[in-house]
């Protein structure tokens, strides 16, 4: 077993004019390491687009997490996808990505574009091998994971950009692989790369995209613990404990609040070094405490970062402000959404009068609401989290 993971973003945009896209992604699990991906795109656009190609990501998905064998799923869904008697074509196709103990990837592939590799930087043709499922041609692809590997799936609206305008014939594959390999460098998250491309794609489009255009890309990584450390302990006879399972996890430590950062700083005695600049006047200023890599204030820091946690998740606009700013803010969400693939919360029970809402049922706490919401946000971006209260 490797210490890899996959870090997955994605996204589409709709046919100009359609409230719902006719692509859609759906990502299983199957147990720790294993995980499916699978893209589909529905025939033209809309409603019925979305409908076909829900169901046939969900069927696939479904199969193959519960332990179906990538042959025995296609095949299954191959044969039950009708075909336009028009067009002659289907009315769903895919790609599936299936990421093996986080040690190699099995992709297979119906009527979609075919899957860009990037590794060490550049475009690394996958070997292919052609199957007759069903009657319908299907490519298969083994290949084994390297750190840094950045597998990019999309819809076949991404080749359309541009069509009838700045491209005649649409975006070249050639083209999307020499634009890409451009960020491969940089270490951009998986959703920053989809929301880089989909963004070009969008401009090639003039903003009114004729056909659906999804991108998922995931990109393999080491894993990387992070810990982060939200109010004190309901019982001040916890605190010893609390700081002691904090401070000896591996990995990055984040304190947040001012009680909380004054009894990290007099367990590890050193002393606690405000910042007196706003460097966003909506966010207080964070601190320097020597063995604590960010020290924040509490609850409105955490809010803002849980603001650009539900953005990451939708279209990843607010990156313009996190990814360079220095607030409190910008950083932990860099932290926690950029560096960070484990994910430790220590979270105190003690209740701040201050964080109380009295049009709230009683004993409800902003903190606590804070936190769970916030974690659910970094299961969605694919993190490991665990909770620990005190």
């Amino acid at each position: 077993m490797n210490d890899l993971c996959a870090d997955i973003g994605y996204y589409g945009l709709n046919h100009a004019g359609e409230q719902l896209c006719g692509d859609h992604i759906e990502i299983r699990h199957q147990g720790e390491n294993t995980t499916v991906i699978v893209l589909a795109d529905g025939l033209g656009s809309g409603v019925k687009a979305n409908i076909l190609s829900t169901l046939t990501s969900k069927i696939l998905s479904t199969l193959l997490a519960e332990g179906i064998t990538l042959d025995d799923a296609v095949q299954t869904v191959t044969a039950t996808l009708p075909v336009c008697s028009v067009r002659g074509i289907a009315y769903s196709t895919f790609t599936i990505i299936r990421l093996v103990n986080n040690e190699r990837a099995e992709i297979m592939q119906y009527d979609s574009p075919k899957v860009i590799l990037l590794r060490d930087g550049h475009n690394l043709e996958i070997p292919t091998t052609e199957m007759d499922i069903g009657g319908k041609k299907v490519y298969r692809s083994h290949i084994s994971l390297r750190k840094n590997d950045v597998f990019i799936a999309f819809s076949d609206g991404v080749e359309h950009a541009g069509v009838g305008g700045i491209y005649n014939f649409g975006w070249k594959r050639s083209d999307i692989i020499s634009f890409m390999e451009t960020f491969w460098h940089i270490g951009f998250t998986a959703k920053t790369l989809t929301t880089i491309l989909l963004d070009e794609v969008n401009k090639l489009y003039d903003g009114k995209p004729g056909d659906d255009a999804t991108v998922c890309t995931v990109r393999i990584r080491e894993r990387v613990p992070m810990n982060l450390m939200f109010g004190p302990p309901a019982n001040r006879d916890d605190e010893r404990k609390m700081l002691s399972l904090f401070f000896g996890k591996a990995g990055k430590h984040i304190v947040c609040g001012g009680t909380t950062s004054t009894i990290a700083a007099k367990f590890l005695g050193k002393p606690i070094v405000p910042n007196i600049k706003f460097l966003d006047p909506e966010i207080p200023p964070t601190a320097e405490i020597e063995g604590v890599d960010l020290a924040t204030e509490g609850v409105v820091t955490v809010n803002r970062v849980l603001e650009y946690a539900k953005n990451y998740l939708k279209d990843n606009k607010s990156y313009e402000q996190w990814s360079y700013k220095k607030d409190g803010a910008s950083q932990m969400a860099r932290l926690l959404f950029e560096e960070a693939t484990d994910i430790n919360f220590f979270v105190g029970r003690a209740i701040n009068p201050a964080h109380q809402n009295p049009d709230l049922p009683i004993g409800f706490s902003i903190k606590m609401q804070l936190v769970r919401e916030l974690s659910e946000c970094l299961e969605q971006m694919g993190k490991r989290i665990k909770v620990s209260y005190f």
